[in-house]
């Protein structure tokens, strides 16, 4: 990789206690971290999902939902409703740190970004970034247990074919946007190797990431927008993701707290698969405000697609695909063309299988042989509220059961579940599919 120059930060290791324990979705553990109020999330049980390694903290579990607060010191905390026995286990899942929206900048050291500079932090420590330039890379190495800050403020950077931030190495990455403050990152070319990765993403990062904050991102690609090899969390922040391929997009998970995502996508517009495991690749979200529209799916996750709170508006081929799909609370809106819901035969590790214990969903289906819920195996409704219209408003290959809640199929309410049985099987497994990472 070709260099202009190098500038190494070395700053002060920062730790700061977390102040006070409020309800979120999961659990929090804490972890070295900048200010402000933390949260402590509630826990429910199963698979996947696993601990960052980080010290665990004690927290009371909550069952109802409410609104979002700001503490003074300018954390967003969000209040989420978590299932008791949900498909993947949120234990741990968001540290202090994950859901701090403020970073400690009392020893950040300020780059200022400027045409065809590469920037290369190999220091833990918190970084803010500033300035407007071309062709400028921010690259992130460090050692396997040191943690980065990148606080974004007001940054402008586009460049022809190499990611703007580069996590080669670390712990953890936090990309946080700065209150009150417009960050624009944009890649208008063909992505090219750095070293011997095939970077294809504005964000790219090859381990643990996590974006947040009280600002704005907005990010433009000819590829993908933000692509982690490992766990992805957002936790607030606006972001805005118009891309020609994957706007967001993990090998092992992606975790929504809270923030507004808006996503414009010719491909996927949230993907979780990985390619050498599939045990792993999955989606949960339990907060926040998602406007997505995509060419291909909504949520697609090779393993579970859980949702236990939060808004979401889906225009998409498939609005939500992955094998395990349970909605526990929050607010659904799909606008399909192929299905809407969509549970296939992905992963191994679990049977396909849609099961809906909570939340409004409302699934509206086009023109043609598309279901509006479409299952390999079976499909369970034990409460929240279901609306579909369609031609084909259920398909499933296993069994149709109403145990609680409001199913209604084209503006009637129903007690048995109708089937379509044509269309169904492994034809509905097959579609929405990505075909593996770029």
């Amino acid at each position: 990789m070709h260099k202009r120059f190098t500038k190494r930060f070395f700053t002060f290791v920062i730790t700061l206690a977390m102040a006070g324990a409020m309800a979120a979705c999961g659990s929090a553990s804490t972890e070295s971290t900048s200010g402000g109020s933390t949260s402590s999330p509630a826990s429910s049980q199963s698979q996947p999902g696993s601990s960052s390694g980080d010290e665990s903290v004690t927290a009371d579990k909550v069952t109802a939902a409410s609104d979002s607060t700001t503490s003074t010191e300018g954390t967003v905390v969000t209040n989420a409703a978590v299932s008791s026995g949900g498909a993947i286990d949120t234990t741990d899942l968001f540290t202090d740190r994950d859901l701090t929206q403020t970073a400690d900048l009392s020893e950040a050291k300020t780059c200022t970004v400027s045409d065809g500079q590469e920037i290369e932090i190999t220091e833990a420590g918190v970084y803010v970034i500033t300035g407007s330039a071309s062709n400028a890379t921010i690259t992130v190495n460090v050692a396997d247990d040191e943690k980065v800050q990148l606080v974004l403020d007001g940054v402008n950077i586009t460049n022809d074919s190499k990611p703007a931030i580069f996590v080669k190495n670390a712990d953890k990455v936090f990309v946080t946007t700065a209150s009150g403050t417009e960050n624009d990152l944009s890649v208008t070319g063909t992505f090219t190797k750095i070293d011997d990765t095939n970077t294809d993403a504005v964000i790219f990062s090859k381990d643990d990431l996590v974006v947040n904050g009280l600002g704005t991102l907005n990010i433009s690609s000819t590829d993908n927008g933000i692509s982690c090899k490992d766990d992805l969390k957002i936790t607030g922040g606006t972001i805005n993701l118009a891309v020609s391929d994957a706007a967001i997009e993990a090998n092992d998970s992606i975790a929504i707290a809270d923030g507004t995502i808006t996503v414009s996508s010719s491909n996927d517009a949230l993907h979780a698969e990985n390619d050498d495991d599939n045990s792993k690749g999955y989606i949960y979200i339990c907060g926040g405000t998602l406007e997505l529209t995509s060419a291909d799916d909504g949520l697609h996750a090779t393993t579970v697609v859980q949702i236990d709170g939060g808004s979401m508006n889906i225009t998409a081929g498939e609005g939500v695909e992955g094998t395990l799909i349970q909605i526990n609370g929050g607010s659904v809106n799909i606008a399909a063309s192929d299905d809407g819901i969509n549970a296939a035969s992905k992963s191994s590790a679990y049977s396909p299988k849609v099961e809906v214990n909570g939340g409004e969903i409302t699934i509206v289906m086009g023109q043609g042989d598309t279901d509006g819920v479409d299952s390999n195996g079976d499909i369970i409704i034990n409460g929240g509220t279901l609306s579909v219209t369609g031609q084909s408003t259920f398909d499933y290959d296993g069994t149709g059961t109403i145990n609680g809640g409001t199913v209604i199929s084209n503006g009637e309410e129903v007690t048995t579940l109708p089937n379509q049985v044509m269309g169904g099987g492994m034809g509905g497994g097959m579609g929405g599919g990505r075909g593996g990472w770029h």
